[in-house]
């Protein structure tokens, strides 16, 4: 990125305000009213979203293991398949469980702090890494293409006028900070990157003047690293907001303890860099990192299945999430920051020859942070009816794991419910409507008339269950052809709850 040098206005303003008839000059700047309500002001409107990209398109079904059909599984792929002994439980779930490295994870589902939402993907998928990719980062349709990405979008909106007119009293720092080499299509906004870019954790020590240096073991020797290594000091230093960087650096403390080193989990020490910064109260809204390796179409596994390729990195992936949020729940930051994993698509239902599995339509993401309202979107593949074919014939045993959940219904949540963005807003970046998933409420809602079991009239992507409210919109019928018990049931306008018989319905 070039360098740019932004000049910061010390002048302040203070708009008219009134709550209730009352001018804030009622109070005074200082008084607890005028600090308390501009506090929570400030808290509804720093939201922060980090997005882990998961490089190579990971495999969902050795990641997020179907319990209920664990005989299918193991079927499709017994010589990568996780035995059932060994799969990792989850707190009030039977449906699924995590593969036996993911510990940290599974900590944080137990603790109402990390969503599920099954069999993402989007219609007519591609299997390029490239085309796929950019698929996920634009936020378009298959058939279509964009220059910009969702997020990038997003900011150009939130924050129009920028760069020129950047930075302003009320923005003074980044608006989103990915730690990479490559820009990321996902933040690429209509006439440039919405983010600057900081090369690799080591970067950011550099920085902060070789505070807690990281290691690059990828230099050369000699005096081609010793170049490599000035040319990369040279381009820290030239980083705009690198004042502000290192400000919020200085002021930020990581307080939980990260597994070490950029050899044993490079994942971990780029979250580490961003705690930081939250915590040193950078006002960046968005942060991007990235794992690579998730391409395993061969030797996913070693000679035990728990082991091997894909297991480091799932291990690296959840004992990095699970010491970031800890960080974020000690620093006092963490209902301020919802994290979320997307990848390039997933890898077939059934493994290979060579002990992987090549590319493949659906796969789970992860939504994580104390934010979140629901832990579980859809349900785990059904591995007799969620297949493509549902039966493969004898020639061909390729079968694909089908979508459930459009990845755009997650990132219009993520939009609107988190971010803030209105439905307009939200339509516009994505470029249509897309449904909730509920992700961030306690409500289920109908999307379309059907039968109360079919997973695919709710929002929720699954039957409600007894602590759910339902609401059940306007031009909807949900017909009734069992007892049913939910927390309560809404039935909105012309909408209808239909009973097919003598049903019990039970609401609390």
């Amino acid at each position: 990125m070039k360098r740019r040098e932004f000049i910061s206005a010390a002048s302040s303003f203070v708009l008219p305000l009134t709550i209730n008839g009352l001018g804030f000059k009622t109070f005074g700047r200082n008084s607890p009213f005028f600090s308390a309500v501009s506090q929570a002001l400030a808290a509804e409107q720093d939201k922060v979203l980090v997005i882990i990209y998961l490089n190579g398109g990971n495999d969902g079904l050795n990641t997020v293991i179907p319990l209920q059909y664990y005989s299918q599984y193991y079927n499709l792929r017994s010589n990568i398949a996780i035995p059932e002994a060994q799969i990792l439980r989850l707190s009030g779930n039977s449906e699924f469980g995590f593969h036996p490295v993911m510990t940290g994870m599974q900590e944080l589902y137990n603790q109402g702090k990390l969503s599920i939402v099954n069999s993402v993907s989007y219609p007519n998928p591609n299997q390029s890494h490239y085309r796929s990719s950019d698929i996920w980062m634009t936020a378009v349709d298959a058939e279509k293409y964009s220059e910009t990405g969702w997020a990038g979008r997003y900011l150009d909106k939130r924050f129009p006028g920028y760069p020129t007119a950047f930075p302003t009293a009320d923005m003074s720092d980044p608006l989103a900070i990915q730690i990479g080499y490559i820009n990321t299509t996902t933040l690429l906004g209509p006439s440039q990157p919405m983010n600057i870019s900081i090369q690799n954790p080591g970067s950011f020590y550099q920085l902060m003047g070789n505070l807690n240096p990281v290691t690059d073991t990828t230099l050369p020797c000699c005096d081609a690293g010793s170049l490599i290594k000035f040319y990369r000091e040279q381009q820290v230093m030239s980083v705009g907001y690198s004042a502000e960087i290192k400000a919020a650096g200085e002021k930020g403390t990581n307080l939980a303890t990260y597994p070490a080193g950029v050899a044993s989990n490079d994942l971990s020490e780029q979250l580490k860099v961003v705690a930081r910064l939250i915590h040193g109260g950078l006002k960046t809204k968005i942060y991007y990192v990235e794992l690579r390796g998730f391409d395993t179409h061969a030797n996913q596994v070693s000679t035990l299945t728990t082991e091997g390729e894909h297991a480091l990195l799932l291990k690296q992936l959840s004992d990095a999430v699970a010491a970031f949020q800890k960080d974020l729940a000690l620093q006092g930051t963490e209902n301020r920051v919802i994290g979320m994993t997307f990848s390039d698509f997933g890898r077939r239902a059934n493994s290979n020859a060579s002990k992987g599995t090549d590319h493949g339509v659906a796969a789970p993401m992860f939504i994580f942070g104390s934010g979140i309202k629901r832990q579980i979107v859809g349900t785990a593949p059904v591995l007799t009816t969620d297949l493509e074919p549902i039966v493969a014939p004898s020639w061909n045993k390729n079968q694909e794991i089908k979508m459930q959940i459009d990845f755009r219904r997650v990132y219009r949540d993520l939009l609107v419910d988190w971010l803030g963005a209105a439905e307009t807003t939200s339509n516009s970046i994505l470029y249509k409507n897309f449904t909730t998933t509920s992700l961030f409420s306690d409500k289920v809602q109908s999307l379309a008339s059907g039968m109360w079991p079919d997973r695919s009239i709710w929002s929720t992507g699954r039957m409600p269950g007894p602590n759910d409210v339902v609401v059940i919109n306007s031009g909807h019928t949900v017909s009734v052809g069992q007892d049913i018990t939910a927390k309560s049931i809404q039935v909105e306008g012309n909408g209808e709850l239909n009973l097919l018989g003598n049903y019990k319905v039970t609401t609390s």
